[in-house]
């Protein structure tokens, strides 16, 4: 009977076939949402081992982290944007689950990662949630969580205007587009605790900024990044 499944089994596949979702050649026994080749040869950034690194110094002098991270590089065109596409548009949530584990595994070998108590990602607002299904940055908050032992609270910052897309502002737009937009329902709930906030992917890090800047209003708080990708 095993045997008639594994038969029927590639059968189906030789037929209906499952892609790579970054560079779209069939997976094989064994590889599950990304290929072998992708999985070990995408743009990593390995920033994990880098405390100054280009995300971390979006942040200089504005607000105060303890470290920021992200786990590939971004380049128009490249297997990394096409992977997001599917993960951001094709309901593909299970990428998040996957990328969060990876860069988790990563992580785990972080000291400033060790005391994380709490995964918070950067809200949707409802109307833009309705419409996707998912908020992305959940996904990978859940992925992350699974290594690095914290719990994902996704209801207390909460986005209260639905902003416009910020792909073509400037840095000093995107932080004006960004401003009263967050709010904490429950500051009590965080206070004294190491909050990694996390988005999909930063470029001039307005949205993460004007984030933080309401989660570090809360006594005790520290503070640290991560995201999927980083996009110059």
């Amino acid at each position: 009977m095993n045997l008639l499944r594994t038969y029927l089994a590639d059968f189906v596949s030789l037929l209906f076939p499952e892609l790579c979702m970054a560079c779209e050649d069939s997976l094989v026994a064994g590889e599950y949402i990304l290929c072998s080749h992708c999985r070990f040869n995408l743009p990593f950034t390995n920033f994990h081992q880098q405390p100054d690194n280009i995300v971390a110094r979006q942040f200089w002098g504005k607000i105060n982290i303890e470290f920021a991270y992200a786990l590939y590089y971004f380049q128009k065109g490249g297997k990394v944007q096409h992977l997001m596409h599917n993960f951001k548009y094709n309901g593909m949530r299970q990428i998040g689950n996957l990328l969060g584990n990876m860069a988790g595994g990563q992580l785990l070998g972080n000291p400033a990662f060790k005391t994380i108590d709490v995964i918070i990602p950067v809200p949707l607002h409802k109307s833009r949630m309705r419409e996707r299904g998912y908020n992305q940055s959940t996904c990978f908050a859940q992925g992350l969580a699974e290594k690095l032992h914290a719990v994902v609270d996704d209801k207390n910052l909460i986005r209260t205007v639905a902003t416009k897309t910020q792909t073509h502002k400037s840095r000093f737009a995107r932080f004006e587009n960004m401003q009263q937009v967050f709010e904490v329902k429950n500051p009590g709930l965080l206070e004294g605790k190491h909050i990694l906030l996390v988005d999909d992917i930063v470029t001039t890090g307005s949205t993460l900024e004007a984030c933080g800047i309401e989660l570090l209003k809360i006594p005790g708080v520290t503070l640290s990044i991560a995201t999927i990708a980083y996009a110059e």
